[in-house]
């Protein structure tokens, strides 16, 4: 071989490893360009509208300064092109966040999601205030009825018949996504309590088995009492007496109720006033838990008729008159 030859090869050689060391070190750089955190102190929302692309994104990042070099992104989207893909949505983007995890959200669609949580005990309008202020949630007036009537229920009383819980939704949704859920779990709870109830509860229809749930949920302080307060609901029923429960008197008062209630408004005729009126309430007074609708169908074994507050959450129950009145005095009273 002449030593033009050898020159050559030996040329050729060196711009061959030349290369190989270059693409090497090009590799290893967009390897580690895609595992770089990115420039962020705290979390913060990002929105990806309809029709825009990766790279309109990219230049708006970069110009904010949470990533750089994003010139080395269109070249990694070459080893991953899956990733270009990108969905529209709202994401939340974290200091802990890389390049790599950025492109993976983006793609798989993994929007930011909210939260919102019905709380028992509560009343649609209360509910309803609560929605208005959700963010990013589109909200619809009168979406309680509009479910409703979307079931077949055309009531106009949609007061108990939403189950409270935590319910999620993304950017954009409709409120109805949350409510339409909160409907539908509440009647599956309600049937599940009705089928699997004590058959010797004195009532007659999974709607009273609801309104019974829902004073109970007002009464109840402790968990573990809302066995004994059913009891004394469902004795006082099957004894005809009156159900004489504040919180339903309160609910028939609506606004005017400031915090206190007096003799006056305990001898005023309301359809939900259960000092005048016999039997349950017309309407649920409040959204009951799974745990209310399960005491309401299975009461405690227990022969009590009164209970009075400890002003501690908790309550005396008493089986007669006399000791109710003795227990009024010790925990209301104050004697």
């Amino acid at each position: 071989m002449s030593r033009t030859l050898v020159n050559l090869f030996g040329a050729l050689l060196s711009i061959l490893t030349l290369a190989g060391v270059l693409l090497f070190w090009g590799y290893q750089s967009l390897i580690s360009y895609g595992e770089s955190s990115l420039k962020l102190n705290q979390s913060q929302e990002l929105e990806v509208k309809r029709g825009g692309s990766l790279m309109q994104i990219a230049k708006g990042l970069e110009a904010q300064g949470i990533i750089q070099d994003s010139w080395k992104l269109k070249v990694l989207l070459k080893l991953h092109p899956e990733l270009a893909h990108i969905r529209s949505g709202l994401y939340e983007i974290t200091p802990d966040d890389t390049v790599n995890s950025l492109l993976e959200k983006l793609s798989s669609g993994k929007e930011l999601v909210f939260s919102v949580t019905l709380i028992e005990g509560q009343t649609i309008k209360e509910w309803r205030a609560l929605l208005q202020q959700q963010p990013r949630l589109t909200w619809q007036e009168d979406i309680f009825n509009q479910v409703l009537i979307a079931h077949g229920d055309n009531s106009g009383l949609p007061e108990g018949k939403f189950y409270p819980d935590t319910y999620h939704y993304v950017a954009g949704d409709d409120v109805k996504l949350v409510v339409e859920q909160s409907y539908l779990k509440m009647q599956a709870e309600l049937d599940k309590a009705w089928q699997g109830r004590d058959k010797t509860i004195p009532l007659t229809s999974p709607y009273e088995l609801l309104i019974m749930a829902s004073i109970i949920e007002k009464e109840t302080g402790k968990a573990e009492e809302r066995p004994w307060i059913s009891a004394v609901f469902t004795n006082r029923l099957r004894k005809k007496m009156r159900l004489q429960t504040d919180p339903t008197v309160i609910y028939g008062m609506g606004e005017r109720y400031q915090g206190n209630i007096t003799r006056k408004d305990l001898r005023e005729a309301t359809p939900f006033n259960t000092y005048r009126i016999k039997g349950l309430t017309p309407t649920p007074i409040a959204a009951p838990s799974g745990a209310s609708l399960h005491a309401a169908a299975h009461p405690a074994e227990v022969d009590y008729l009164y209970f009075v507050s400890r002003n501690d959450g908790s309550h005396i129950f008493s089986n007669t008159l006399t000791e109710h009145n003795r227990a009024v005095d010790k925990y209301q009273r104050n004697r």
